[in-house]
């Protein structure tokens, strides 16, 4: 019998926990109640756990408690998350990770202290300087992995080249079946364009692209991100960072205006009739739920950390790239393509 894969998950972090930590686990369950190849370690009050889980009608077969009774306050400074994290639901996560109780962490709280936390108990891995923040985002033809989404404001030429390495793990991880395609986000596609580490980070991509790894794509702008052209998109935290939020300010603009010119009078209605399933599926495509979840890479584990003011129906599917992270062997695909770049 194989090992069952095993989660780590801190059922009191992020804003109405642990009502949705716990309605996201009774969803996880619900998609795979064929499967018993998992288990569920969820860390926080165990009276309390017990009552949502009691709540939501869920059976424990697979589930264990470990009991912590601090939380990590969303007001908390990393830099004093070293001295009074320590025996939280978040820590304690981490903690039963590297112990090798639990494969994979999943968090809601609060993001610097999970990463501040993650990196001094789980440490680097060997050969990677910074850790990345790597995210999910639709395109046109399937999904995009971009990093970093703001775990480094600065970034030098080796940096990059390790977060395609990380980036195109975590995508062949996702998608066994599919080529990672790297590209760097740049202000232009012209190869004289950009910063010299940018450039410079360009050149050895190319020299490491080949059809193993990653096919290196070159730089990419910020109107083809989604185009699918590419799938691993790489830059560093300060430009991530404003790209993420700009890509999720405008899906939203799109989606609230959509639906005030579809209902502001009869005839706008009555069309609203003969395009629903249409217009369904479009926000379905656009729902910031089924891409909740960023995933700290670099790291001798993986961690990731779902958004702090999602609802449950994103926990769950934060909790889905859990399961999927290691069920496709995210940590030995790392490896390997570390081992790759220090090759060449």
């Amino acid at each position: 019998m194989s090992k069952k894969i095993s989660i780590a998950i801190d059922a009191m972090g992020g804003d109405n926990s642990p009502d949705k930590t716990i309605e996201g686990v009774k969803f996880f369950l619900d998609s795979y109640k064929n499967n018993d190849d998992f288990i569920l370690n969820l860390f926080g009050n165990e009276n309390i756990i017990q009552e949502k889980l009691l709540k939501f009608k869920i059976k424990t077969n697979l589930i264990k408690i470990i009991s912590t009774n601090s939380v990590v306050s969303n007001e908390e400074s990393p830099l004093t998350a070293v001295k009074k994290s320590k025996g939280t639901s978040m820590w304690n996560c981490i903690q039963h990770q590297l112990e090798g109780k639990s494969d994979i962490s999943l968090s809601a709280g609060n993001t610097g202290v999970l990463l501040v936390i993650s990196r001094m108990i789980l440490k680097m891995m060997e050969g990677v300087s910074k850790p990345a923040l790597a995210g999910l985002w639709p395109n046109q033809n399937g999904m995009n992995v971009v990093l970093d989404l703001g775990a480094n404001i600065e970034c030098n030429d080796q940096n990059l080249v390790d977060f395609a390495e990380l980036g195109s793990a975590l995508y062949k991880s996702l998608f066994p079946n599919e080529r990672p395609k790297v590209s760097l986000l740049n202000v232009g596609s012209e190869e004289i364009k950009g910063t010299d580490i940018l450039k410079l980070a360009s050149k050895r991509l190319k020299d490491l692209s080949d059809e193993e790894n990653f096919i290196y794509k070159g730089y990419i702008e910020g109107n083809n991100i989604m185009s699918g052209d590419s799938n691993v998109i790489v830059t560093d935290g300060f430009t991530g960072n404003i790209a993420l939020k700009t890509a999720e300010g405008t899906a939203k603009f799109i989606t609230k205006n959509l639906k005030n010119s579809l209902t502001e009078n009869f005839i706008t209605k009555i069309s609203l009739l003969f395009s629903y399933f249409a217009l369904k599926k479009f926000k379905k495509k656009l729902d910031p739920r089924k891409y909740n979840g960023a995933i700290f890479l670099g790291l001798n584990g993986p961690v990731v950390k779902s958004h702090g003011g999602i609802d449950s129906l994103g926990f769950y599917h934060s909790l889905d790239l859990c399961y999927k992270i290691i069920k496709g062997n995210l940590i030995s695909q790392i490896k390997k393509n570390l081992k790759h770049s220090k090759s060449v």
